[in-house]
C-alpha cells in the first residue's frame, strides 16, 4: 500500500440522481474510516465550491445524518455545470484549485459526475501532475443516461429506468379506463443516449408497456411516425408512445421545439417541450384526444422508487474510489463490469483511464434497436432488467420520506 497522508475532497457535479448520495456516502464514510485521510471535505457546488474555497467539514456531520445520504436523492453538497478550459489556454482555474489544496492540504480529490465532469477531472489530475503536486483523483460514476464509456452501466440510471417503467405501466392503467379512444406521448431524458426511453419497455414485461418507442440512435421520420401511431390507434383505440427527449431528422437537427431555448454550461443544448409538439401533430393528424406527458426531474429525482441494486452499486463505487485511491491509483475513473446468465447477475467494480471515459458516449447498440426503429429487442430488456432489482429502505417520518439534513459546517484551514 502506498499511502498519502493529508485531507481528501469531495464535489458532485451535473444532474443529478435518485443515488448520488449514496455513492457520497461511500466517499465520506469511507474516508473517515481512513487513518491516512486527515479531514473530509465536501465542496459546495462542485469545482465551484473549490474555486471559491467553500468548503464542508463532512466530520462535523452526525453518523446517524450521513446514513441518510443513502436514501437522499439530489445532490447534497450542491451540483454545477462549470466548464474548466484547457489548462494550457487558461490555467486560471488550475492554479487557484492548486492554491486551494496546498491550503488545506489536500491530497485526494474525488468528483462524482457524468462525462463533461470526467473531463474535469482528467483536466485537474493531469495539471496537478504537471505541477508536481502529488494528489490522487479519482472520478466516481454518475448519470441517469448511462451514456458514459468504459463502465457496463452508471450508477442512478437503474433507479432512473425503474421509476420510468413504473410510470409508464401507471399511465397505461390510466389511459384504458374510459372505452373512448386516446393517445399519450410521454417525453424522456436522454439527448443523444436512449438508454432511459428504451427502458420504458420493461413495462411491457407485465403487459403494461408503450407501443411504440423512440430513440436518438436512429433518424426520426415524422410521417412514418405518425403512420406507426395511427395504426396502433385504429386498431386498438389506444396508443402510448415513448419518445427521448434528443430524437432528430436525418439530418441532425432536433425534432424538439424548444432546442435552442438554452444551453448549460458545457454549451449543450437544453431540450423540453418535444411531448406537446408531437401530440399537437399527432391530433391534427389523427382526430383523436391526445395527451403529451414530460417526466422532467421526476426522472433523477424519485428516490420512493430506487432500486436497491442501484443504490448499493452507487456506495460501493464511493467506497472503491477512495480504497483505490489510498492504495496509490490516481487518474481513473471507478466502473463496472457485470455479467448476466444463467448465474444470474454479477458486478464488481474496477479502474478505468479518464482519458478514455471524458467526453465519450456510449449509445445503444443498434442491434438492440427493432429494425423500423420505434421498439427495442430482447438483449436490450436483458441488460436493463438486473439493474432495476430490489427496493430501497426509505426511513419514514411522518409518512414522509426522511431525507438528510447536513449542517453543512464551512471548514478552515
Amino acid at each position: 500500500m502506498n499511502e498519502l497522508t493529508g485531507a481528501c475532497v469531495f464535489a458532485q457535479s451535473g444532474g443529478p440522481t435518485a443515488v448520488i448520495n449514496a455513492s457520497a456516502l461511500g466517499v465520506i464514510r469511507t474516508a473517515l474510516d481512513t487513518g491516512c485521510i486527515t479531514r473530509v471535505l465536501g465542496a459546495a457546488y462542485g469545482i465551484k465550491g473549490v474555486l471559491d474555497d467553500k468548503l464542508y467539514d463532512m466530520g462535523s456531520e452526525e453518523t446517524d445524518e450521513l446514513e441518510l445520504l443513502r436514501n437522499t436523492p439530489a445532490s447534497a453538497l450542491g451540483s454545477c455545470r462549470y466548464k474548466l478550459a484547457n489548462p494550457e489556454a487558461d490555467a486560471t482555474d488550475y492554479n487557484r484549485i492548486l492554491e486551494i489544496f496546498k491550503k488545506y492540504n489536500v491530497r485526494y480529490f474525488f468528483y462524482n459526475g457524468g462525462n463533461d465532469s470526467m473531463d474535469t477531472c482528467n483536466k485537474i489530475s493531469k495539471f496537478m501532475q504537471t505541477a508536481g503536486y502529488e494528489c490522487r483523483v479519482i472520478g466516481v460514476p454518475k448519470t441517469i443516461d448511462n451514456d458514459l464509456y468504459g463502465t457496463d452501466h452508471c450508477p442512478g440510471f437503474g433507479s432512473a429506468a425503474k421509476y420510468i417503467a413504473t410510470s409508464c405501466a401507471e399511465m397505461w392503467h390510466d389511459a384504458h379506463v374510459y372505452d373512448t379512444g386516446m393517445i399519450t406521448v410521454v417525453e424522456i431524458m436522454g439527448r443523444h443516449a436512449g438508454w432511459l426511453a428504451g427502458s420504458a419497455a420493461l413495462a411491457g414485461l407485465t403487459g403494461c408497456g408503450p407501443d411504440l418507442i423512440y430513440l436518438p440512435e436512429t433518424d426520426f421520420d415524422m410521417d412514418r411516425f405518425v403512420q406507426d401511431v395511427s395504426d396502433i390507434y385504429e386498431k386498438t383505440g389506444k396508443c402510448i408512445v415513448a419518445v427521448s427527449e434528443g430524437i432528430h431528422y436525418a439530418d441532425g437537427r432536433f425534432v424538439s421545439e424548444a432546442e435552442v431555448s438554452a444551453t448549460d454550461g458545457f454549451g449543450h443544448a437544453q431540450l423540453g417541450g418535444l411531448a406537446s409538439k408531437l401530440a399537437h401533430i399527432v391530433k391534427m393528424k389523427t382526430g383523436a384526444k391526445v395527451r403529451g406527458i414530460e417526466l422532467s426531474l421526476l426522472q433523477r429525482c424519485s428516490s420512493h422508487t430506487a432500486s436497491l441494486t442501484d443504490v448499493n452499486e452507487a456506495f460501493q463505487a464511493g467506497k472503491t474510489a477512495v480504497e483505490a485511491a489510498v492504495a496509490g491509483a490516481t487518474d481513473k475513473m471507478v466502473a463496472f463490469r457485470c455479467t448476466r446468465g444463467a448465474d444470474g447477475y454479477r458486478c464488481e467494480t474496477v479502474l478505468e483511464p479518464l482519458e478514455i471515459v471524458a467526453n465519450v458516449e456510449k449509445k445503444v447498440p443498434r442491434e438492440w434497436i427493432n429494425a423500423a426503429g420505434n421498439g427495442v429487442e430482447q438483449p436490450f430488456i436483458d441488460y436493463v432488467l438486473p439493474l432495476i432489482q430490489g427496493e430501497a429502505k426509505v426511513p419514514m417520518e411522518m409518512s414522509l420520506p426522511r431525507f438528510a439534513r447536513l449542517k453543512k459546517v464551512l471548514a478552515t484551514p
